[in-house]
């Protein structure tokens, strides 16, 4: 679903390759993060075992903490709210790193230049299908013109 909303307004606006890549930037990476933000607290246990080996020390696995916390609105009063950190822990249960939201930003970093990648490989895969449909659409409208 989210490639198609991105290809249709793509295939619309094509002007060349980097209109094309401007396009699926501005579809995939709001995506990419959306899903990262509800990735990083629905599946916390996915995307702790996936920066475990870049987070955690050997011979520690990592574990996603919830507490509960106050949050500051825009009139200054305090709201109730849910943290979540990323702290890892070896066999004996000592915490071999201490938690932090860190994660979080990587993953959603990750997720981010996930999608750089996949737009730049996608608009190398569109630009030329799609100018090639602009091009026969032109032609076909200065056919028309000319009767």
């Amino acid at each position: 679903f989210v490639l198609l909303t991105c290809l249709i307004p793509t295939a619309m606006f094509v002007g060349g390759l980097s209109s094309t890549l401007f396009v699926l930037l501005t579809c995939l990476i709001p995506t990419a993060m959306f899903v990262g933000g509800l990735s990083s607290t629905l599946a916390a246990d996915f995307v702790a075992g996936t920066l475990e080996p870049y987070l955690c020390p050997e011979g520690s696995h990592a574990e996603i903490i919830t507490y509960q916390t106050t949050s500051i609105d825009d009139f200054g009063n305090a709201q109730p709210a849910t943290g979540f950190e990323m702290q890892c822990e070896n066999e004996q249960g000592e915490i071999t790193r201490d938690p932090s939201p860190d994660y979080s930003f990587i993953w959603l970093g990750a997720l981010g230049l996930g999608s750089l990648v996949l737009s730049a490989v996608l608009a190398f895969l569109l630009a030329a299908p799609a100018g090639v449909l602009i091009a026969r659409l032109l032609k076909g409208r200065k056919d028309v013109k000319a009767d």
